[in-house]
């Protein structure tokens, strides 16, 4: 009796599968519809504070970039008095460079007018650091109080939102200062605003 079941069920299975039409073994082609991958942009990042100083998080940052094999420039604009400039670089580690302006003191002080020699010197850096981001050899570029420089005249936000702008994808930028232009933060990618 089991096996009369069995047969049945069987026979069964088999009326029910002949009677269903089949279906074509060949499937149409459907179009492939090719991906589009955007590669990633670097960031741009802001830091805003009080007080004119380079901030110990963009240093440890930077420290930290430099640490896992990516090539760091800080630039200090305003910054001197310890015989640097573009011709003298100082090298912390193997990947991070640190510049700042050929001459003898600091000259963040908006009181004091910028001599020539002065001007001169920020204008080198300006230029150098425009390369430095145009060729990608940097993963990051920190430049410090560049607001400052932009209020002092010494180059245009324009000019410094076509060099971002303009940059490689693999290059994230640091900007620093006291004071930083909306159209600059809204170019940003994160924005911090220090108390002190």
């Amino acid at each position: 009796m089991v096996a009369q079941i069995k047969t049945t069920q069987v026979n069964a299975t088999k009326a029910v599968s002949t009677d269903r039409p089949q279906k074509n073994c060949k499937q149409e082609k459907q179009p492939t519809v090719p991906l589009t991958v955007t590669p990633p942009k670097g960031t741009i990042q802001v830091f805003i504070a009080p007080n004119r100083s380079l901030y110990a998080d963009v240093i440890a940052q930077a420290l930290r970039i430099a640490g896992q094999g990516t090539s760091v420039l800080v630039i200090q604009f305003f910054q001197g008095g310890i015989n640097q400039g573009v011709a003298n670089p100082r090298r912390l580690g193997e990947n991070l460079e640190w510049l700042r302006c050929n001459v003898d003191r600091n000259i963040d002080d908006l009181e004091r007018e910028l001599t020539e020699a002065e001007v001169e010197a920020v204008m080198e850096l300006w230029q150098y650091a425009k390369t430095a981001i145009q060729t990608g050899n940097y993963g990051l570029v920190v430049l410090d109080e560049i607001g400052l420089a932009i209020e002092r005249s010494l180059f245009t936000e324009t000019e410094l939102l076509e060099a971002l702008e303009k940059r490689p994808s693999q290059v994230d930028v640091m900007l620093t200062g006291a004071s930083i232009s909306s159209k600059i933060l809204d170019s940003a990618d994160q924005v911090t605003k220090r108390r002190s």
